[in-house]
């Protein structure tokens, strides 16, 4: 608009400086309130021409800006509708714009984070199918003997039967813990403990069994770990990470519970000298019912340290796992945050 007012107004006013020149007198009996009035005209005339002009160029620009961006928009949205009727497996070109393609980055995440949680629901619902399809198909196939009077319905059956009845409450039990702690809605009772003196009642309680299979069970001397935590949930915590680390040890070996602090936070290791963990396996040892490679049925349902994470986590810690590849051994780390003297009246009222 100024670079076409200002041409036109210059070649309007010198227009009508012409049209004086040539008339009777030329310029010199032209008045000043004339020069005035012909300025007036040329620039109202030059700004309505350069006003129009800037509309067309305007929406010419428009025109080209929105068909540069409605196009990656456009792939946006039909990426959305793929992600909404469950299509996660195709990936959007990034477009030039970096907003936009800001924007497609997240709808790629989107679509990632979706597809590999379908994938760990599908397995989940395989793996779960497939825990209770075994004692069902025991108990199943213990009645129907007795039925076809094949089996004698004697105290050793129905002890078997007993045992396939507690495994399944086990594993509902489990599943029902797991639910309500990665939801934020385990139920808690927290009070003022000793982080360390909770992981070595664990460990004496395991201790016959321990005994039993030839594994040696030894508890270092520490620092007391005063933690505002749920006494019975952080014991369970232990309990999880000490049968790991039994399952997992041959006899000779041993397992050794450690404590300590780091940053504020109240640390427990589970040391075992058994058969180690596979690097490229350490990242997926917490998730649900997954089993290191070759592991046999004896290594448990693949939830317990699921369960320990998930535990930690909803009292503000967290659980790791560390081992430098297979015969070398495991370490698990609890970090509990530390009480702070003070803090207990802020935490106590959101106990249950």
């Amino acid at each position: 608009m100024l670079a076409v007012g200002s041409v036109l107004t210059r070649t309007l006013f010198q227009g009508r400086l012409g049209q004086m020149r040539r008339g009777p007198g030329g310029l010199g009996t032209t008045t000043t309130g004339e020069l005035h009035s012909a300025l007036g005209d040329s620039l109202n005339v030059a700004l309505v021409v350069g006003l129009l002009a800037a509309v067309v160029a305007a929406g010419v620009v428009a025109a080209l800006l929105a068909r540069r961006f409605i196009r990656p928009i456009g792939a946006i949205r039909e990426a959305t509708d793929r992600i909404a009727r469950g299509e996660y497996d195709q990936e959007m070109a990034l477009p030039e714009e970096e907003e936009l393609s800001a924007l497609a980055t997240d709808v790629n995440t989107l679509a990632r984070t979706l597809a590999a949680t379908e994938t760990r629901r599908t397995r989940l619902i395989s793996e779960v199918t497939h825990e209770l399809r075994s004692p069902i198909t025991t108990i199943r196939a213990l009645m129907e003997g007795v039925l076809d009077g094949v089996t004698d319905p004697d105290p050793e059956l129905f002890a078997a039967v007993a045992e396939e009845a507690a495994r399944l409450q086990r594993l509902t039990d489990d599943l029902a813990l797991l639910s309500q702690a990665e939801e934020g809605a385990l139920p808690m009772s927290p009070d003022l403990a000793d982080l360390r003196r909770l992981a070595i009642a664990a460990a004496e309680r395991l201790r016959l069994q321990f005994d039993h299979e030839r594994v040696a069970l030894e508890t270092e001397p520490g620092p007391a770990l005063p933690v505002f935590v749920d006494a019975a949930r952080l014991g369970q915590v232990f309990t999880n990470l000490l049968g790991n680390a039994l399952i997992h040890t041959p006899s000779g070996g041993s397992v050794t519970v450690g404590s300590s602090t780091a940053g504020g936070m109240a640390v427990v290791e589970v040391v075992d000298t058994g058969r180690g963990i596979p690097q490229d396996e350490l990242s997926h040892i917490f998730e649900r019912f997954y089993r290191l490679p070759n592991a046999d049925h004896a290594a448990g349902r693949g939830i317990g340290l699921t369960i320990a994470r998930s535990i930690a986590r909803a009292h503000g810690g967290d659980v790791s796992a560390h081992s430098t590849g297979v015969g070398t051994g495991s370490t698990f780390r609890v970090l509990i945050p530390m009480h702070q003297p003070g803090a207990l009246d802020s935490r106590a009222g959101g106990g249950e």
